[in-house]
């Protein structure tokens, strides 16, 4: 059975882009990306939201492509176009995009159905409004975090959707990179 698990870069203060969507303050750097491509890796499955779902559709299937691709670019665009995307989105209906299915309606349903469905871990990459359903619905099994050496103040939070106490548990696999950013790996209790 699938895990769903949130992967995000995150602010100091529990932002994932500022007020207008920016995340030009994120650090990456190829350190992280080659951290980050080991365990991208070993699942086939990432969900989005219908604005992230577009921003990685219209990079990553051609990114290898470009005569200026860097080893990620490489990496990462392989992955994507092999990986099944799942979207959520109540205005798409149908998809001719490969490998991609469109969730509109029935959340819980199809989101269990999918856990059931898949091995391993299900990413949610970045996605702020799909990741605020599933954390509605109870939906998110764990968060893997890159918390970013900054303070933002304001901008889109990723747990303004929580209503109720969300216990974690800290995972061993945690990491710092040279750049400040530090990875946390938690698993959330349903019990």
């Amino acid at each position: 059975m699938g895990n769903i698990i949130s992967f995000v870069h995150i602010s100091l203060d529990g932002f994932i882009a500022g007020p207008n969507g920016e995340m030009n303050w994120i650090s990456i750097n190829q350190e992280i990306f080659d951290h980050v491509e080991k365990r991208i890796g070993k699942t086939t499955t990432a969900l989005y939201g219908k604005t992230t779902f577009g921003m990685m559709e219209a990079y990553w299937p051609t990114a290898a492509d470009k005569p200026n691709a860097s080893k990620h670019d490489k990496v990462h665009s392989e992955w994507y176009k092999g990986a099944h995307k799942v979207v959520l989105s109540s205005s798409m209906k149908g998809s001719e995009i490969p490998n991609t299915t469109i969730i509109s309606e029935n959340l819980i349903e199809e989101i269990n159905a999918l856990k059931q469905r898949t091995e391993g871990e299900i990413l949610v990459f970045g996605s702020p409004r799909a990741t605020h359903s599933l954390l509605q619905h109870n939906l998110i099994d764990g968060f893997w975090l890159f918390v970013n050496p900054v303070i933002l103040g304001k901008g889109i939070s990723l747990f303004s959707a929580v209503d109720k106490t969300l216990k974690l548990t800290l995972s061993p696999e945690t990491r710092q990179f040279a750049s400040g950013v530090t990875e946390l790996n938690y698993v959330v209790d349903k019990s």
